[in-house]
């Protein structure tokens, strides 16, 4: 069975930080990512499918789809990068099945309703209602951007909101 060593959430999906330093932190050889939208895109897919490191398997994901594999044991083996758009994401899959001990929260970007709660991360009451349910069933909960980033805990990042 594949092992999830990171369930990072970022609103750009993939994008350099992610290839480049999360892949090689975690050390994984596969990255799935989860997105209703990505999946109907076929163009964007596409991109993002050529831009992984050499060496490195992208799929990319229905919520349901996602779920399902899971469930059937055929993520396959090996380590996997779990990559979400957003807090909303997480707490449907989770709520399914995809249960993770640490969820990372790498970049929600700005928009109205949001706060800016540490570096390029926003949140809004939704996200923050979503992450204390999250919280409540033993799910550490991280904001780091960028490995070299202290991690912030949900509970300071809570006092921040």
């Amino acid at each position: 069975m594949a092992e999830i060593v990171l369930c990072r959430i970022d609103s750009r999906l993939i994008h350099g930080q992610v290839m480049t330093k999360w892949v090689n932190q975690s050390q994984a050889n596969r990255i799935i990512v989860i997105s209703d939208e990505l999946v109907k895109d076929e163009f964007m897919k596409e991109i993002y499918l050529m831009s992984a490191p050499q060496g490195i398997k992208v799929n990319v994901m229905s919520r349901d789809e996602a779920i399902k594999t899971w469930k059937e044991n055929k993520f396959g083996s090996g380590k996997v990068l779990l990559l979400l758009p957003d807090i909303a994401y997480i707490e449907y899959v989770y709520n399914q099945g995809i249960k993770v001990d640490t969820i990372q929260i790498g970049g929600l970007g700005g928009a109205p309703n949001r706060k800016v709660v540490f570096q390029n991360i926003t949140l809004d009451d939704n996200d923050i209602e979503r992450l204390k349910r999250l919280y409540k069933q033993n799910v550490n909960i991280i904001f780091q951007t960028i490995p070299e980033d202290s991690p912030q805990t949900f509970e300071n990042i809570l006092k921040k909101y």
